[in-house]
């Protein structure tokens, strides 16, 4: 198998990551070793900051988060019986935070990779990098029970 750039991890760094190269015409495959289960189930933090809401809605992966993401405008901290309100937008340009489970981006972001994306594979244990200094690495994994080879550019 080739590409122009292997990632290895299907979690929201990896998937999204895909999801751009995908969107910028940049060919790519994804190796997750776990199963298609496994990684939609995975719990992961839920507050995403301005810049990754923004990416998602790049790549147009933000539909459901726009849905059903909670937007924090700031947080209340009490200190000494005193209220003290840290006002996000004010603080930082208009920049807010949401809430939404990066769980939900993974299924997300799993749905798009499989509907209209470069190939994902799950199941695909990456064993070694071979020649990571040359301009052609090789990604030697474990996939259906046999071992497989991704040259990448």
């Amino acid at each position: 198998m080739r590409t122009t750039v292997g990632i290895i991890g299907g979690g929201p760094a990896g998937l999204l990551l895909a999801r751009l190269l995908h969107r910028a015409g940049i060919d790519c495959v994804v190796l997750e070793a776990r199963t298609r289960e496994y990684v939609e189930q995975r719990q992961r933090a839920g507050m995403l900051e301005q810049g990754t809401v923004d990416a998602l809605r790049e790549c147009g992966a933000a539909g459901r988060l726009e849905a059903e993401g909670l937007v924090h405008q700031g947080i209340e901290l009490r200190f000494d019986r005193e209220r003290h309100h840290i006002d996000f937008p004010v603080l930082t340009g208009g920049r807010t935070v949401t809430i939404y489970a990066q769980t939900e981006i993974v299924k997300d972001l799993v749905a798009l990779q499989l509907t209209d994306g470069p190939p994902l594979l799950f199941e695909a244990e990456a064993l070694a990098i071979e020649k990571p200094e040359t301009e052609s690495p090789v990604v030697r994994f474990l996939h259906e029970g046999r071992e497989q080879t991704l040259s990448c550019d």
